[in-house]
């Protein structure tokens, strides 16, 4: 027999000195950061943060199973979709620009293999499919996502995925295998969802699978929280 856990997520909360405590109600569980966690050099240290002070897990090519359902994560990186994708020809910088997309979509490959439990969740910043980045100005599409972060994600087959940072982008799409893919950026839905701004998928798990205290499991991603 088979039940299901209920995740809420979201993205791209972007923290201000001014936001302490209004986002802590959302926290819970797991973690994966953000180009802005990156952006000053210090996502070593804003790990740190959440690990000690808020008892997060923060997820980098990382995974951890939460009452049932196994959650994979990584950050992921831009790079385009499709035949469209950015390859490494050329310069040196070009080379190591697609060399750090392949590296993020390995993570979420090793996060990926590590789960055994019947539900199984994928969370990244950047988008693994270009559906969901549709309506953001076509110049930044490939700034948005990569479709190597897909291929991981098509291997292993998640319940679902969710992403962030396309602001402005659509609020559902699937990869090529049928996974579905969920932006879960709060700007966009905050616009869409103006009185309950994240988003709720049941998760299945086998039963007696689920174990630990029944807390809900929240999943934050691309500094979104869920």
């Amino acid at each position: 027999m088979t039940t299901s856990l209920r995740v809420a997520a979201l993205g791209d909360l972007h923290c201000t000195r001014t936001s302490e405590g209004v986002y802590q109600p959302l926290f819970a569980k797991v973690a994966v950061l953000g180009n802005h966690d990156f952006e000053s050099n210090a996502a070593d240290e804003v790990s740190r943060i959440l690990t000690d002070a808020a008892g997060v897990v923060v997820l980098d090519g990382t995974a951890v199973e939460i009452l049932g359902v196994g959650f994979a994560g990584a950050k992921g990186f831009p790079g385009g979709f499709g035949p469209r994708a950015l390859q490494a020809w050329g310069e040196a910088p070009v080379k190591a620009f697609v060399a750090a997309a392949i590296e993020e979509a390995l993570k979420l490959e090793s996060a990926l293999a590590r789960l055994r439990t019947r539900g199984r969740v994928a969370i990244l910043h950047y988008a693994p499919v270009g559906a969901t980045v549709d309506g953001e100005p076509i110049e930044i599409y490939p700034f948005l996502g990569s479709s190597r972060l897909e291929e991981p994600i098509n291997r292993y087959r998640p319940d679902v995925v969710f992403h962030g940072h396309a602001h402005r982008g659509q609020l559902e799409g699937t990869t090529s295998a049928g996974v579905p893919v969920y932006n879960v950026a709060l700007p966009l839905l905050r616009r869409r969802f103006p009185e309950q701004p994240f988003r709720v998928v049941e998760i299945p798990i086998a039963e007696g699978e689920r174990g630990g205290q029944e807390t809900p499991a929240v999943v934050s991603a691309a500094g979104a929280r869920a």
